[in-house]
């Protein structure tokens, strides 16, 4: 019987690391600050109540509801922000930006043959146009999930890191479990996402192609 010689394996430092990595959406992957102005703006206008856009801009990250509540009474909330997401593809999709670097964060992770998804607070069909508007195509959407609540969506797709702007976001990743990497494109500075438990805190999306490389090579 002739000999066969297996294949040779790859040495481990060959061999490809496929993760899947989470990456929040508002100020992570999107500026979404025009269009959000915009849309405030608009909703003032119809309602007749005053809404600093401004200011409301200046904190993105939390839900909606979390906002309006600043500028409505409690008991119209809810019915604010059906209307606020209603009007929203109408002001806010075509004049958002993607931020720098966000294509290329997410073909980082999927050229390597891992699964790059979005876990955003966003009303989820509204972050799907956004991403379609950009040509931006992760493996998944996942919206209407804050802060601790993120880990439900990274846990369900086995997120190993998550990327985000918020300290939310780090609280996010470290209840799942996942390493918590944090970029300074958003209302927080690299200051307090460090004191908030990041395990890594990078400038910004441009950055994290390098960063992804090394940690794949170190796992």
């Amino acid at each position: 019987m002739a000999n066969v010689t297996p294949p040779a394996q790859p040495a481990p430092s060959d061999r490809t690391v496929s993760p899947t990595v989470g990456f929040d959406l508002d100020m992570t992957l999107i500026d979404s600050r025009p269009g959000i102005r915009a849309c405030y703006l608009a909703l003032a206008e119809r309602t007749g109540t005053y809404v600093d856009a401004d200011l409301a801009v200046s904190r993105l990250g939390p839900p909606l509801v979390e906002e309006l509540v600043n500028w409505f009474p409690a008991e119209r909330v809810e019915e604010m922000a059906e209307l606020y997401r209603a009007m929203y593809p109408d002001y806010a999709i075509t004049s958002t930006p993607a931020l720098p670097g966000a294509r290329d964060a997410i073909a980082a992770v999927q050229e390597r043959g891992g699964r790059a998804i979005v876990v955003t607070a966003k009303y989820e069909p509204n972050a799907k146009l956004h991403l379609a508007h950009l040509g931006i195509e992760p493996d998944a959407v996942i919206g209407d999930l804050w802060a601790e609540q993120k880990a439900l969506a990274l846990r369900e797709h086995a997120a190993s890191v998550y990327v985000g702007d918020h300290t939310g976001d780090v609280r996010g990743a470290r209840t799942a479990g996942a390493m918590s990497v944090a970029v300074a494109t958003g209302p927080c500075d690299a200051a307090e996402l460090r004191e908030a438990g990041a395990d890594a805190v990078l400038t910004g999306l441009t950055e994290f192609p390098r960063w992804f490389s090394d940690y794949c090579s170190d796992n």
